[in-house]
């Protein structure tokens, strides 16, 4: 069994309930469908409470991130709603010209961080070209256990090696297929087995042999067997060790023992 950590059905082209039918097809047996947006929170935790076997976060994604307040009273609003079982994703994005301001950026990012200590609740991260300035985040909001994820990790192993001792875990996507991947494939060797995670980022960066295509939860064995040759176990182990991986850093998870 899979755990698909970290996708938006939200923004699939595909009806949420085909898209979760094909993944439990694949071996895909529970999800995170994750709110990027406060405009589709609704969406999100519909989907949540309809959908078998699919747990939810609500977070302003820092392409997303504005001045107004509203939406981040909507994020506060909603981070003990059922189903929910992370913040995010939150974070720092610098590689896009368009990108709001970097310190509004880096004002959500820690005011997600804070309400993820207050709640329990573990903080999924996105980072791109801003490694100093999310370590620093990270490091000034303190470690605690299960603390959150860096997602769709694409960065150095330092970056993940002190990312880890502050409590975060590590996941990979479709990325760590890709042909010029090569080093990302040498960090993902590193990750401790069990500090790893697994993810589509659906409808994003759908894994060889299908790149190119719509990413979907259905598509994520492929990852995770490349995953798996990095780590050098079995795509049945990868798979055990991912799952239990995923409870305990979401223990609010609707996913049974």
């Amino acid at each position: 069994m899979l755990v698909d950590s970290h996708c938006h059905l939200d923004y699939l082209d595909a009806p949420p309930e085909e898209s979760i039918a094909r993944a439990k097809a694949a071996g895909v047996a529970h999800l995170l469908c994750v709110g990027a947006d406060p405009e589709h929170f609704d969406r999100v935790l519909a989907v949540v409470q309809r959908a078998e076997g699919v747990d939810g976060s609500v977070g302003i994604h820092p392409l997303a991130v504005t001045a107004e307040l509203a939406p981040w009273d909507a994020v506060v609003a909603r981070a003990s709603a059922p189903g929910v079982v992370a913040l995010g994703e939150t974070g720092l994005d610098y590689a896009d010209p368009a990108a709001p301001d970097r310190a509004l950026q880096g004002e959500r990012f820690a005011q997600h961080l804070a309400l993820g200590a207050e709640h329990g609740l573990p903080v999924i991260i996105h980072t791109r070209e801003a490694r100093e300035d999310t370590l620093a985040l990270l490091r000034a909001a303190g470690p605690r256990p299960e603390a959150g994820v860096l997602h769709c990790f694409t960065e150095s192993w330092e970056m993940a090696e002190e990312a880890i001792a502050l409590g975060y875990y590590v996941s990979f996507s479709g990325i760590v297929t890709f042909k010029n991947a090569a080093a990302l494939r040498e960090v993902a060797a590193k990750v401790p087995a069990e500090r790893l995670l697994v993810e589509t980022d659906a409808p994003w960066l759908a894994p060889v042999p299908h790149r190119g295509r719509q990413n979907e939860p259905a598509l994520l064995p492929h990852t995770a067997a490349v995953l798996a040759q990095c780590q050098g176990v079995s795509p049945e182990a990868l798979a055990r060790q991912t799952t239990e991986n995923y409870r305990r850093l979401f223990a609010r998870t609707s996913l049974s023992a």
